[in-house]
């Protein structure tokens, strides 16, 4: 049997993969695993349960805290609220564990349930696998008064937008922001922390009906908020996903920003505050080599994982450090979050253009992006990839000719039969060329 849990939680589409009876059990055993398993005092474990506003939801929120009331979780309901808010009120209220529910930047019709630790972290491989095992085991079925109590977390947003405040070195006065909230949980936190710390608003993408969450909108489909800039004369545009865990921006004339140039300006910003713990910042494999480079120059040092945001925690957290993120935009800022938050990213951008003076494509000059090129190979024999003579001197070549102007990683897909070629260059045309290379030579010789 597959493992049921993927790289970000259990995700499918609803009422198909995900129905309200998997969530049922799946509440149920995480109650065990999570809650009971963990406690020695006789109390009842307390879960924070939350939401994206797709209609599925609303279903599986209902089976969810059904099945942990009947093991014998009390239950604070956190409506719909983005998935690092859910992260945040599990620490701030001290709870035992957490529930999201929400498939991030997919359309509406899938959706998914990420289990949090207590803390607000999330979970090692380990706890999901006691999960799934549980899933075959006896469940807890406390009877009488020792059932758990489902209730509502009525300042759940207000507790979140506080805490976003009182992480800003400076207010955002004068600023003209556009947000683009993705349909999604962000639409109503985003707006009103943003015009609480000063700036004024525009707001797009921030009418939910539960099926147009990411649809045409948020950090996936960047054109409206490009244009809603331009069109309002804006300083700048932060787009949100589903769940609000990522951000990406766009400058004042409508460039795009990522991930790999807002983790450059603020680990700039932090190492000039003093912040920035041991000067080092945590990324991907497959951030841009011009982050690397910038880094180097700027005086701090990149620390290289792999990819998904778990494994920049992981690496964050062995080493101490305080900033890392993905390209993607998931930005993690450890002394505010326990995992990516794409509403405090937006602020400290905000924020940062506001101290500065500088536009945010002046900043985003901090680093300089260079032409990258991926192409995913499919039906090939992913695991004889590294051991294949041919390839390996095919790979050999390009980086000879790239020399210190580039770089080429291969990657096994951790889900299908895919070998993902990446190549960057000083130009386009160069690293196209070489990924197209590559990529044949990877088809003639891996090809199932």
């Amino acid at each position: 049997m597959a493992r049921l849990f993927g790289t970000d939680g259990v995700r499918g589409k609803a009422n198909e993969l995900l129905t309200p009876e998997l969530a049922l059990a799946l509440s149920q055993a995480a109650a065990m695993v999570l809650g009971h398993e963990q406690i020695h005092d006789g109390r009842r474990p307390v879960a924070v349960v939350a939401k994206d506003p797709r209609i599925s939801g609303d279903f599986l929120s209902a089976a969810i805290e059904a099945g942990l009331a009947a093991s014998g979780v009390d239950v604070h309901d956190a409506g719909t609220l983005p998935t690092p808010a859910a992260a945040y009120l599990v620490a701030d209220l001290g709870a035992d564990f957490g529930v999201m529910i929400s498939a991030s930047h997919n359309a509406a019709p899938d959706n998914g349930i990420k289990f949090l630790a207590r803390g607000g972290k999330k979970l090692d491989d380990a706890l999901e696998d006691a999960i799934e095992a549980a899933l075959e085991k006896p469940k807890y079925r406390p009877v009488g008064a020792d059932v758990g109590r489902v209730s509502r977390f009525a300042d759940a947003e207000d507790r979140y937008v506080m805490h976003l405040l009182q992480t800003l070195p400076n207010r955002l006065d004068g600023l003209k922001v556009v947000l683009d909230c993705a349909h999604g949980a962000a639409s109503g936190c985003s707006p009103e922390v943003f015009n609480a710390a000063g700036a004024q608003v525009v707001v797009i993408g921030a009418a939910p009906d539960g099926i147009n969450i990411n649809d045409g909108y948020g950090s996936t489909h960047l054109e409206r908020l490009q244009e809603a800039v331009l069109d309002n004369g804006s300083d700048l545009g932060i787009a949100h996903d589903g769940d609000a865990d990522r951000c990406l921006a766009v400058d004042h004339e409508g460039n795009i920003v990522d991930g790999d140039q807002i983790m450059a300006i603020m680990a700039t910003d932090m190492k000039e505050r003093g912040v920035l713990k041991d000067n080092t910042l945590v990324a991907t494999v497959m951030s841009n080599l011009g982050l690397k480079i910038a880094m180097r120059e700027a005086g701090i040092t990149l620390k290289e994982t792999g990819v998904g945001d778990r494994y920049v925690l992981e690496g964050m957290r062995a080493g101490n450090f305080n900033l890392g993120g993905e390209q993607s935009g998931h930005v993690i800022f450890a002394d505010h979050a326990t995992t990516g938050d794409g509403v405090l990213t937006g602020l400290h951008i905000a924020a940062r253009v506001k101290a500065t003076g500088k536009t945010l494509k002046e900043l985003a000059e901090t680093m300089t992006v260079l032409p990258q090129v991926l192409i995913n190979v499919k039906g090939v024999d992913k695991e004889a990839a590294p051991s294949n003579r041919n390839l390996i001197t095919a790979i050999a070549a390009a980086e000879a000719e790239l020399g210190q102007n580039g770089r080429v990683l291969l990657r096994a897909s951790g889900t299908e039969p895919v070998v993902r070629v990446m190549v960057e260059a000083t130009s386009h045309e160069m690293a196209h060329s070489l990924a197209t290379t590559l990529a044949g030579v990877v088809t003639n010789e891996l090809a199932l």
